[in-house]
């Protein structure tokens, strides 16, 4: 008899500090390992420390990480944080990403995500009811 394995979701709340990343890193690694879901650990941990660290560098307030598993072999990794504007490229698959000079020593995590994701995208939350607003910058794996 086969058997269907049920969605789940976690959301991890951050502070603005420089500690945060690495936290939840070490929690995903733990939520894939409890659910079976450890051959998506390398991809699913580049993903999450990209995002993680967009939302560290470029916004002042707390962040938080969101693993969810809709279907079996398939996670969603995304990062929310405070402020509502959409890094550039990021927006829509087709949108070009500007491109640092080989000398630049930061500026390629949404190209990694871009080019390591199976799928990926952006939620502008606007602040109705219990929202808090921000955007959700979200990318899936498959395994």
């Amino acid at each position: 008899m086969a058997t269907v394995s049920p969605s789940w979701a976690y959301t991890l709340q951050l502070p603005h500090d420089p500690r945060a990343p690495g936290i939840a890193r070490a929690t995903l690694r733990t939520v894939l390992a409890a659910h079976g879901l450890a051959e998506l650990t390398p991809t699913a941990e580049l993903l999450a420390s990209e995002l993680l660290t967009n939302a560290h560098l470029h916004t002042k307030g707390p962040y938080a990480l969101r693993i969810r598993s809709t279907e079996p072999d398939r996670l969603r990794v995304a990062v929310w944080d405070t402020d509502p504007r959409v890094p550039p490229g990021f927006g829509q698959e087709g949108a070009s990403v500007v491109v640092p000079d080989q000398e630049a020593e930061n500026g390629r995590g949404l190209q990694l995500v871009r080019a390591c994701a199976d799928s990926w995208g952006v939620s502008v939350l606007r602040e109705l009811g219990v929202s808090k607003g921000g955007k959700l910058l979200w990318a899936e794996c498959v395994g």
